[in-house]
C-alpha cells in the first residue's frame, strides 16, 4: 500500500490513512512525491510500484490536486484520492480537481482532509479484504469497535 502526498506538511492530514491501515495489519510505504515539483521521481515510483508489491495508492494533495490523477494515468492499480484543504477555498479546489477525472482514468475520491484520509484507508482495507482473510477479520473488528463506541442513549 502506498500513501503519497505532495508535501511533508500534508502528513498530519494523511496520517489517519496510515493509522487505520496499521490497525488492519496492512503495511504502508509513505512518500512525499509531488506531481508538479518531482515529476521524474513520481513517474519512477508509480511505474515501478507493482514490482515492489504495491497494490493500491492513496494520494493526498491540495489546491490543483493533480497527484491522484497523474498517478492513475500511470498505473492500472486502484488510486484513492484525498483532497486536502489549505487553500483560500478550504479544499474545494482540490475536491473538484480530484473528482473531475476524465472517463477512462478513474480515481475514487473521498472527503476533504482527515476524514477522507481515514475513509480512504478503510476503503483500501475493504479492497484487500476481498482476498485477505486477516484484513477482512480486522476490518470487521474495527467496525464492531466503532459501533460499540456509540452507545444507545435514550433522550
Amino acid at each position: 500500500m502506498a500513501i503519497l502526498m505532495g508535501s511533508k506538511n500534508d502528513w498530519e492530514k494523511m496520517k489517519p490513512a496510515a493509522d487505520v491501515l496499521a490497525k488492519l495489519g496492512v503495511g504502508t510505504d509513505v512518500r512525499v512525491i509531488s506531481a508538479h515539483r518531482t515529476p521524474a521521481r513520481h513517474h519512477e515510483y508509480v511505474t515501478g510500484a507493482e514490482d515492489r508489491g504495491i497494490e493500491i495508492f492513496i494520494c493526498g494533495a491540495g489546491m490543483a490536486a493533480h497527484l491522484a490523477g497523474v498517478t492513475a494515468a500511470l498505473t492500472p492499480l486502484p488510486v484513492l484520492g484525498v483532497p486536502l484543504d489549505g487553500s483560500a477555498v478550504d479544499g474545494l479546489d482540490a475536491l473538484l480537481a480530484t473528482v473531475q477525472m476524465p472517463g477512462g482514468i478513474p480515481v475514487a475520491t473521498f472527503a476533504i482532509g482527515k476524514a477522507g484520509a481515514k475513509n480512504a484507508g478503510l476503503f483500501a482495507g475493504a479492497i484487500l479484504a476481498g482476498r485477505d482473510e486477516s484484513v477482512r477479520k480486522a476490518l470487521a473488528e474495527f467496525r464492531e469497535a466503532q459501533t460499540a463506541g456509540v452507545p444507545e442513549t435514550p433522550f
